[in-house]
């Protein structure tokens, strides 16, 4: 592990020092990710960008991108673009990034899958805030909105997430 590392353990997110409550995916941690299944995949993760609502909030680092109306990310099997950033009208399946909520007002991209997406193997695995205390993702990591920020700027291309295979099947 290197310095620069988020770790999740069974107590949270470890970064820098420091220990971050944070929640995984509604399947579990798994060794064997497959798209749909809400599981969080194991493995050593880049990161491989960022993204932020700027009509929500300062850019958080200076090679963050911002979410614009339109934008999407493609978890369609089908689609040749299948585990990418695409724009409407998009004629696949997809997920707006442009959100309702908050949940992806502050993303980190992770390079599961990406960027020669294998079909059904999962998409769309990032690090976002959590619904609540507790509550999973639909396969990715949620922290607390604070904690997020926080991490977001002191992290640089070096940052993986690394999820240990002695967490799957939690």
């Amino acid at each position: 592990m290197r310095a620069t590392d988020m770790v999740v353990t069974p107590r949270g997110l470890r970064f820098r020092g420091r220990l971050f409550p944070c929640v995984p995916g509604r399947g579990g941690i798994s060794a064997a990710k497959r798209e749909g299944d809400g599981a969080t995949p194991v493995g050593v993760h880049r990161i491989v960008g960022m993204l932020y609502r700027p009509d929500r909030m300062a850019r958080p680092a200076d090679w963050a991108v911002p979410i614009r109306p339109g934008d999407l990310w493609s978890d369609d099997v089908r689609d040749p673009d299948y585990n990418l950033m695409v724009r409407a009208p998009h004629g696949f399946g997809h997920e707006r990034l442009r959100r309702a909520d908050r949940l992806y007002d502050l993303v980190l991209l992770t390079d599961w899958n990406w960027p020669e997406g294998v079909p059904g193997k999962g998409s769309a695995i990032f690090v976002h805030r959590w619904r609540a205390p507790g509550y999973p993702t639909a396969g990715c990591v949620g922290l607390r909105p604070r904690d997020l920020r926080w991490i977001a700027e002191r992290i640089g291309y070096e940052t993986r997430l690394v999820v240990p295979e002695t967490l799957a099947g939690r």
